[in-house]
């Protein structure tokens, strides 16, 4: 029997008026200072704006968000109640406290503190005692804490995030990128609702310290409630927001800025580009088919794709023309074919970024076609497949 070797194909799409075939690369849509930056409409799934989105870089404190995320988990299962105390060991006093030199509650050595108090002093104070504390009173040491947040960000789909302590202060091999601190700001608000709601508050006292939340977008009128800011030397300053307006909400992650300006006039104008200069488009309906591909060997000589549900993506208001669409399997596409298997990926692309991508399925099953039908086939893909 004459056996087809697997390729992978392409299909280009033409969808009316507002997809058309990607001119030749050119910069993109927006420009940044910041040296790492991925933003996402959290809604649509589309992709507005990566760059060097999948670069490891050092998490300073938007590690924080995962210290919070193992918390919140531990939450919601029951295993923990916000009125539960955690003890502050000499290590936490010492090492996260007031003489460190860094972000602190002020919480006094040897006191017990709740975890709704620890919680808020994390999320606005950005309070690196409190994560030890959190660390030692989950895990009994930053060690075994630092694990729990890597196999959590694993079980997540964070593959390239990896965490050695609780704090994000400087560590060998510890490293995060901007897209999978968009995921994690992401999950951390569909999944906690109850307690998303900390991360913009503007304010927390603690031993009779008031402090101000460190995110400078809670103060520009734009919508933002979260998340995080970072500094290091070697990554510079750094940033995960998110605002909400309108029935929208986009999230973005920035790193590699200069200073602290920098950052907060950046980080504005990225988001505040990303809420305005997008506009919702429903490029297929519920059931509706994205394309046919051929099939080889079977009772049809193509099967029609479509998506679980309609595809919407955000469309740029000016450069249209940018987008471009297409259909990505693996192929020869071989008889018999059930109804709902998966047989590739619409991609959508925003110019050089890949924007949007969704599984397409078989719409209907192709049964096997008559022997006469499968050696014609044949013959026909061992001749193209000489040309590939």
């Amino acid at each position: 029997m004459l056996s087809l070797r697997p390729f992978s194909f392409v299909a280009f799409l033409g969808l009316a008026v507002c997809l058309a075939l990607a001119a030749p690369a050119r910069a993109q849509l927006f420009e940044t200072k910041a040296k790492e930056a991925y933003m996402i409409d959290a809604d649509t799934g589309t992709i507005l704006y990566a760059k060097n989105a999948d670069e490891p870089i050092p998490p300073a404190s938007l590690a924080k968000l995962m210290t919070m995320e193992v918390l919140f988990n531990a939450l919601k299962s029951g295993r923990y109640k916000l009125d539960d105390t955690f003890a502050v060991s000499e290590n936490a006093w010492r090492n996260g406290g007031a003489g460190s030199g860094g972000s602190t509650m002020f919480a006094a050595l040897k006191s017990n503190i709740r975890i709704e108090d620890l919680v808020q002093a994390i999320a606005v104070q950005s309070a690196n005692d409190g994560c030890i504390i959190v660390a030692e009173g989950m895990a009994g040491t930053e060690e075994n804490f630092a694990q729990l947040m890597t196999d959590r960000a694993r079980e997540l789909g964070l593959t390239k995030s990896v965490f050695k302590n609780s704090t994000g202060l400087p560590a060998d091999g510890e490293v995060v990128t901007a897209r999978e601190l968009v995921e994690l700001g992401m999950h951390l608000w569909r999944e906690y609702p109850e307690y998303y709601k900390y991360f913009a508050e503007k304010d927390f006292t603690w031993n009779k310290i008031t402090q101000r939340n460190r995110n400078p977008l809670l103060t520009m009128d734009i919508g933002a409630d979260g998340l995080k800011t970072g500094y290091t030397k070697d990554s510079g300053y750094a940033i995960v927001g998110s605002i909400s307006h309108d029935g929208r909400r986009i999230f973005a992650a920035l790193s590699g800025m200069s200073s602290d300006r920098e950052r907060s006039e950046e980080s504005r104008k990225l988001l505040d580009w990303g809420m305005r200069s997008f506009q919702r488009t429903e490029l297929f309906g519920d059931g509706e088919v994205v394309t046919n591909v051929t099939v080889y060997g079977g009772a049809r000589s193509t099967v029609p794709l479509k998506a679980k549900g309609p595809i919407s993506v955000l469309v740029p208001m000016t450069n249209r023309d940018r987008l471009s669409a297409r259909v990505v399997y693996d192929g020869p596409i071989m008889a018999p074919i059930e109804e709902g298997t998966q047989i590739g990926t619409l991609r959508i692309s925003v110019g050089d970024t890949l924007s949007q991508e969704t599984p397409l399925y078989a719409a209907e099953t192709i049964g096997l076609g008559t022997l006469q039908q499968r050696a014609i086939d044949a013959a026909g893909e061992l001749l193209v497949g000489w040309l590939r």
